[in-house]
């Protein structure tokens, strides 16, 4: 398994991967067009394609700051889901060695409740934090998610770094 970086419109998978991210978020969790395709050359964001050996499995979006990797959205196509294809790619990410920063739905129905233990078994843990995560779309407001963090929980201070590296980098110029 490998992840391989896009880092502009020119690729040939790109329109194939914003397929996938498009079928696999709610709109209001989506990026607009704009503001992914600007934010391709950031030399933090890393917009990875997850291969299977020359099988496209899945997308993996993430951003990587000096002290830890922040996954704003991660899907395996459906088609190649149960399959560990999502633990295999986050244990190469984790081989970074780096904190791991996820944000989840709060587990209220049987979806998120899954994806909460999916985590859980790929070695994530819930923090405790009220978080607001921040709208993609001028017309949404923020939502309310859950941090999960890997190896382990997340101090006071980390937090508070991740929500500046959300709201000043990551959320930056969002509205296109």
């Amino acid at each position: 398994m490998h992840f391989t970086r896009i880092t502009d419109l020119s690729h040939t998978m790109y329109d194939t991967a914003l397929k996938l991210y498009q079928i696999s978020f709610p709109h209001h969790e989506q990026r607009e067009k704009g503001s992914q395709e600007k934010i391709l050359s950031d030399s933090e964001y890393h917009f990875c394609l997850i291969y299977d050996k020359a099988v496209f499995v899945g997308l993996i979006l993430y951003w990587e700051s000096t002290d830890f990797i922040y996954v704003e959205h991660f899907c395996i196509l459906p088609e190649m889901r149960n399959k560990q294809y999502g633990q295999k790619a986050l244990t190469l990410l984790m081989e970074q060695n780096k904190i791991l920063l996820l944000e989840i739905d709060p587990p209220v129905d049987d979806i998120s409740k899954h994806r909460k233990k999916f985590y859980e078994r790929c070695g994530f843990v819930q923090n405790s934090f009220s978080h607001i995560h921040p709208p993609y779309h001028k017309e949404n407001g923020g939502h309310s998610l859950l941090i999960m963090s890997c190896p382990k929980q997340i101090s006071q201070s980390m937090f508070d770094a991740f929500n500046q590296y959300l709201k000043n980098k990551v959320m930056k110029n969002v509205f296109m």
